[in-house]
């Protein structure tokens, strides 16, 4: 059984039909990769498992389980995290507040809170500044952390490097990768060699359906079924 399951999923944003019928499945501690052109429905996608945006029609579901229409906070709940593009941290929190918030009541903030200025050791520089005036960089950091701490078996992460200078990048990739040992990902990524070299597996994505998928060894933006829809 796989951990994440999506069948013939149809979502929409009032009448503009998105996703248009998008099937996948994720196992257990693998890092999947959603790539494509801007506004095909990679983000969409992510919203739908989350139920965000929940689908009108189709399927998702979690450990075996259908989750299709439930809330947004009983999928969270049942171990389901996100790292949006829009990183929607507490702004007016300082840094160690916001782990804080993130982190279970039942689970050791101390051992989370280790592991992610490990990490990230700016974070651990500047844990008493609000979120609101760190750089870019380590409020990725930082919107990466929160994800991290929490109690998730399943991270969707949305565009982590979008934005970001080189040295920067690097950093969040080694996080990820670190992390896809103890946290199964899906990844939206439009730095496609990035994509490639941190996922499993992808799907590529054009207008709202999958159009190609497998592992991502020895896959480059030169092969003729990727390229044509990765071009403008």
């Amino acid at each position: 059984m796989s951990l994440l399951e999506l069948e013939d999923v149809h979502t929409y944003y009032g009448e503009s039909h998105v996703l248009q019928g998008v099937t996948l499945e994720v196992e257990s501690e693998e890092i999947v990769a959603l790539i494509g052109r801007n506004g095909v429905g990679k983000t969409t996608t992510l919203r739908s498992i989350l139920q965000l945006t929940p689908p009108r029609r189709g399927t998702v579901r979690f450990r075996g389980e259908d989750v299709t229409g439930r809330s947004t906070h009983e999928v969270a709940g049942m171990g389901v995290g996100w790292v949006p593009e829009e990183r929607r941290m507490f702004g007016y929190l300082t840094v160690e507040e916001n782990l804080r918030v993130s982190v279970p009541p039942d689970a050791d903030f101390e051992a989370r809170r280790a592991y992610v200025y490990d990490l990230f050791p700016d974070l651990e520089r500047f844990r008493d500044k609000e979120a609101r005036n760190l750089s870019g960089g380590q409020q990725q950091m930082l919107a990466l952390s929160r994800g991290m701490v929490g109690d998730n078996d399943l991270l969707l992460v949305d565009e982590p490097s979008e934005g970001l200078a080189p040295m920067i990048v690097e950093q969040v990739v080694e996080a990820l990768r670190e992390a896809s040992a103890e946290t199964t990902m899906v990844l939206v990524e439009q730095n496609f060699p990035l994509a490639m070299d941190l996922a499993d597996r992808f799907y590529l994505l054009d207008h709202g359906v999958v159009v190609e998928s497998g592992s991502t060894e020895g896959v480059s933006a030169d092969d003729e079924r990727i390229r044509r829809y990765l071009s403008a």
